[in-house]
């Protein structure tokens, strides 16, 4: 027991040329698989919910926050990922540096994460897919008993994935164009309608929230400090930075495609950097002209920029954005699915999942087991459970993973100084040992009830390492000599 398993980098590295996987993709790919997976519910819900519930006009300044943190991790993503190449992205990252068992925690959190993250969008859909064509909500949308329109996308999509990651990489690019198309069309035309009385104050003064709320409902840091419970103010705005840090999410996906890529020590920083980039500037433009537009407190959060723009008279944009969020969570869906199947690929192939989801599909070069195996579960979360507020599980497990991110930056330089590294974090450790406190506060401002959610989650999943990954992991005495640090 006090010996700690860790990958050897030389033989991750070894791994990118097993041929497994079929490597089809190259930058401009990897930014529309970014773009794909980042913008999403962020741009055409957070924004108005946040502002409405908990930041007012001052969610714009959110939305900075959590694009400069997101930022500083991508940094550090950036680094490993060009470095070491590989499909398990922050899960191998923690097994060459920090040790198996930090390695499976990162990786349950991120099947977590993008497991749910693809049922809450498959919702989502749904009920946009239903306002968009008139469909019943008795099988479409948040009122159906059975969401047959959520299952419905998440196997069609499926079979995308399965077939081909190239495949999946031309349907995620063509759907960004539509997105991308409508929200410059949003920036566009709505910046013809904001008011300035709408932004003023900026930042509303804190108050205590409209109808009380529980204790468990209460921000961590707002429990442990003894404060009165409050939204607006910068308290608010901080709160606001942790939910919609949900936005942001996804960027990390692309360091799952290492094995993929054509070129990956050049194209992966730049699908990570440049992705996270235009989605930063998007989500910041939308969010002033949706907060100038409209007052905070008349924001629809249902639909709040279609009911904006419908407010303003212009009903056929209202009609354009249905139709951008269908095709933007569409994308946010296919490259969830494509990441759940390489995180799997990754867990199955050291044994810590069985040995039998850690293999490809002869003909298509896919991990298609595991991407079936996730899919399945994703159609049953997303065909009876609700929306609710379970998407801050998403942000809580993408903000956990990148602290590991952060730190297994400096950990690596120091055992491997003579590694190969196309792209480095300025100022290490220094920049990695911020982005791990400022991922750590984001934590820290959400829920109570989330973090027992979470810790439950944890608690489960070491449940199923220690009765099962470590007995069977490549590195367990009998399988495999155990590398010692």
């Amino acid at each position: 027991m006090g010996v700690r398993r860790t990958l050897d980098v030389d033989e991750v590295l070894k791994r990118q040329d097993s041929g497994e996987l079929k490597r089809r993709l190259r930058g401009r790919d990897l930014v529309g698989f970014g773009v794909g997976i980042i913008i999403g519910t962020g741009i055409f819900t957070l924004a108005g919910v946040e502002a409405k519930t908990h930041a007012g006009p001052a969610v714009t300044l959110s939305f900075v926050i959590g694009a400069v943190v997101a930022g500083l991790a991508a940094l550090c993503y950036a680094e490993l990922a060009s470095s070491v190449p590989t499909a398990g992205s922050a899960y191998t990252y923690a097994f060459a540096t920090l040790g198996e068992v930090f390695a499976w925690i990162i990786g349950w959190d991120l099947l977590l994460e993008f497991a749910l993250g693809a049922a809450v969008v498959s919702r989502g859909w749904s009920g946009y897919l239903a306002n968009l064509l008139g469909l019943p909500s008795a099988w479409f949308g948040e009122d159906a008993k059975v969401n047959i329109g959520a299952v419905i996308i998440i196997a069609v999509l499926t079979v995308v994935a399965v077939l081909g990651i190239k495949e999946s990489a031309w349907l995620t690019n063509l759907l960004v164009c539509v997105k991308v198309a409508v929200c410059v069309l949003i920036i566009a035309v709505g910046v013809f309608f904001i008011k300035g009385a709408n932004l003023t104050p900026f930042i509303p003064p804190a108050q205590p929230p409209s109808g009380g709320s529980g204790a468990l409902e209460q921000p961590v840091v707002q429990a442990a400090l003894g404060l009165d419970q409050s939204v607006y103010g910068i308290a608010g705005v901080v709160t606001a930075a942790a939910v919609v840090f949900f936005a942001y999410t996804g960027f990390e996906a692309l360091a799952n495609l290492g094995e993929e890529t054509v070129n990956p020590r050049k194209d992966l920083r730049v699908g990570i950097l440049g992705a996270l980039a235009v989605c930063a500037v998007l989500y910041i433009a939308v969010s002033i002209v949706l907060t100038g537009m409209i007052p905070f407190t008349d924001i629809d959060t249902g639909a709040p920029l279609a009911a904006a723009f419908d407010s303003v008279g212009q009903h056929w944009v209202g009609a354009l954005i249905s139709l951008g969020a269908v095709t933007g969570l569409t994308s946010v869906m296919m490259v969830e699915l494509v990441t759940i199947g390489r995180i799997g690929f990754a867990m199955g192939r050291d044994g810590l999942l069985p040995k039998a989801i850690g293999t490809t599909h002869p003909r298509w070069g896919t991990p298609h087991r595991m991407t079936i195996l996730g899919a399945v579960l994703i159609a049953a979360l997303a065909a009876f459970v609700p929306i609710s507020a379970l998407s801050d599980m998403v942000s809580i497990g993408a903000l956990s993973a990148m602290i590991i991110v952060a730190l297994a930056v400096p950990v690596l330089r120091q055992r491997r100084p003579d590694l190969k590294r196309p792209f480095r974090v300025p100022f290490s450790p220094v920049v990695p040992i911020i982005a791990a406190v400022a991922c750590f506060y984001l934590m820290l401002n959400l829920d109570v009830l989330t973090w027992i959610r979470f810790a439950a989650w944890l608690v489960l999943g070491l449940l199923i390492y220690f009765f099962y990954g470590r007995k069977h992991s490549r590195l367990a005495p009998g399988n495999r000599t155990e590398s010692t640090t």
